[in-house]
């Protein structure tokens, strides 16, 4: 069966009432082992909405680049991080809100109404949302947030890379790839590895006291 592409149905019924406009937020990197979580937020200009939008995971990444292209040059952007710090303090979906949050904050246009990519809103939020669930997939403001998260973060993966040769960051941005546990049992954590996770955090106290 084919695969439903995301559509612009929400965001139109909330348009329609005169209420404002409507900001899909996702993020990326909740599962990787290193580098922060990144978060966008994006109100899509309806008489201008990019071609080809999708969920971000299923778009090459020649298409994904092209996309963000095209979503920066005609829609209202927010980008938010957290460190791995605030992840390893606060767990990372509450990272992962906080992101959320400072996405939301750095629009120029306050949105009417946040549509939220998952099923838990972010306490701190501050505005009207709605959860949307696989809402990368269903919805078009959220499939050009999830567009733009994957791409800003790919990006900080590769510069980090270049500052740690050897876990294939530019590759595998931070997640658990067999090469990179493997790096990380052969060249030790790094600062930007995230403490808290079970693989990494294994690594350092294998031996019942921490080794890097």
């Amino acid at each position: 069966m084919a695969r439903t592409l995301p559509d612009f149905t929400r965001e139109e019924a909330v348009l329609r009432q005169g209420a404002g406009p409507v900001a899909g937020v996702d993020e990326a990197g909740r599962g990787p082992l290193a580098g922060p979580v990144t978060a966008a937020a994006v109100i899509l200009d309806p008489l201008r909405i990019p071609a080809g939008l999708n969920d971000s995971k299923a778009l090459t990444r020649a298409a994904r680049n092209r996309l963000m292209a095209d979503i920066m040059a005609t829609a209202v952007v927010g980008i938010g991080h957290a460190s791995v710090a605030e992840i390893d303090a606060l767990n990372i979906l509450r990272a992962s809100h906080l992101a959320m949050c400072r996405a939301v904050a750095g629009l120029t246009v306050a949105p009417a109404l946040v549509l939220i990519d998952g099923d838990r809103l972010p306490a701190a939020l501050g505005l009207p949302a709605r959860p949307v669930v696989r809402g990368d997939a269903l919805c078009l403001s959220i499939a050009a947030a999830s567009i733009v998260a994957k791409c800003v973060r790919d990006r900080i993966m590769v510069d980090l890379a270049q500052q740690h040769p050897g876990y294939g960051w530019e590759r595998n941005a931070g997640y658990p790839t067999k090469g990179h546990k493997a790096a990380m049992i052969q060249r030790g954590v790094t600062p930007h590895h995230r403490r808290s996770f079970a693989p990494v955090h294994n690594i350092l106290y294998q031996d019942g006291n921490a080794s890097h």
